[in-house]
């Protein structure tokens, strides 16, 4: 199997944007600056890998020096799909556009869903309404386990989440209720990304969440560029929540991780694995730990910590190796709301072999990332995205 790289090694660091898209304004994200904004509010970020690598020649951040010589091929890349979310950003990355965006639900469910859903399940539904999943069962918790009616919450993603005592929902029928809600909503009017499991046990004041938390994913609405990988008797390492997304799908092998430095500890751990073709992890601290919790300091340091672990990341990388690192879209710590904010994301492209990096052409698609990986390994290209392969001397 002839390659022009062996392995690929591709990192999505959730949520980091680079700036607002040109369409931001339909999306009430005009002026939203991931980047920018958590560089400003600490007087500057300490980022030498990612300097070398060449992230301030995509557009200058404070902090970070613009190099002369970058390693790495740079660019920006704009989201084609409609919408902002996890999904939508790594599906197309994969060469899969969503022309229909994911809903999100800041007001809870419709009445309909929701009635349907308890006519279905034969219990009550309590809740409805955006919420963090420890502060809801703390809040209704006791009114649950008094009357078994069910909690059903969303947050700032497309998700419906229900949660119940285990001893007052045994599991399986936990289970069975949140294949019902996933039924329900794969209508296209309701377009949820993901039905989440979230059983708990307890006392009133003393809940705590058990670890049989269980997804309900779509799959993709379309083969991907991991499907043709796999089919074509590649690798595809998903790691972190990467086979969540992609509902398992074209995955050959699955790391779970607890953290974005148990991600890159994982990510280091393929390095060290002979295999031959793509090790994909997302990590998910950026977005879910400090962007939606609008927390600029701490977004800050999770990208200095990230930037660290680069530098045992550098030497395990061999000639015919290519990292990759971008993002799915922006949460903007700074700005209104608690969403993810619609963004360029940066792209940097690196390999030992390459004579030095430079500018690549502005990318229209996140799909030309599973382009240039279906370029790479000879397999079907996706239906959307150019290939930047050639680019790269």
């Amino acid at each position: 199997m002839s390659h022009t790289y062996k392995r690929v090694f591709l990192i999505v660091m959730d949520s980091v944007g680079i700036g607002a898209a040109p369409d931001a304004e339909k999306y009430n994200d005009q002026g939203a600056d991931t980047l920018g904004h958590i560089a400003e509010h600490r007087g500057g970020l300490c980022m030498p890998n990612m300097a070398k690598l060449g992230l301030s020649n995509i557009r200058e951040i404070k902090g970070i020096p613009k190099v002369e010589k970058p390693l790495a091929y740079y660019t920006k890349m704009q989201e084609a799909s409609a919408g902002k979310d996890t999904m939508t950003g790594h599906w197309e990355i994969m060469g899969l556009c969503i022309d229909k965006p994911f809903r999100v639900f800041p007001n809870g469910f419709p009445k309909e869903l929701i009635d349907e859903l308890e006519k279905r399940t034969g219990r009550k539904v309590i809740g409805n309404k955006p919420a963090s999943g420890t502060a809801i069962i703390e809040e209704l918790g006791k009114e649950h386990m008094e009357t078994g009616a069910i909690i059903v919450y969303t947050s700032a993603d497309s998700v419906l989440q229900i949660a119940a005592h285990e001893e007052i929902v045994p599991l399986e029928e936990l289970y069975r209720i949140c294949q019902i809600a996933r039924e329900l909503t794969l209508d296209e009017k309701y377009m949820v990304g993901r039905v989440i499991a979230r059983p708990f046990i307890g006392t009133p004041g003393n809940f705590q969440r058990t670890a049989n938390r269980h997804d309900y994913a779509l799959k993709p609405f379309g083969r991907t560029v991991m499907n043709e990988l796999k089919d074509a008797g590649y690798e595809v390492i998903a790691i972190g929540k990467i086979s969540d997304i992609y509902d398992n799908e074209g995955v050959t092998k699955s790391l779970r991780t607890k953290s974005n430095m148990d991600g890159m500890d994982k990510l280091v751990d393929t390095l060290k694995m002979d295999f031959t073709g793509l090790s994909f992890v997302n990590l998910v601290d950026f977005d879910a730990m400090y962007g939606h919790r609008r927390d600029p300091k701490g977004y800050g340091d999770a990208l200095e910590e990230f930037d660290a672990r680069l530098s045992d990341v550098f030497p395990l990388l061999k000639n015919d190796d290519l990292l990759i690192i971008t993002a799915d879209h922006g949460n903007d710590p700074v700005h209104h709301g608690t969403d993810h904010t619609r963004e360029y994301v940066p792209l940097l492209v690196y390999s030992p072999s390459m004579s030095g990096g430079k500018e690549l052409p502005l990318r229209e698609t996140f799909a030309d990332v599973g382009a240039t990986i279906a370029d790479n390994f000879h397999v079907k290209m996706p239906p959307h995205g150019t290939s930047f392969l050639a680019d790269l001397k």
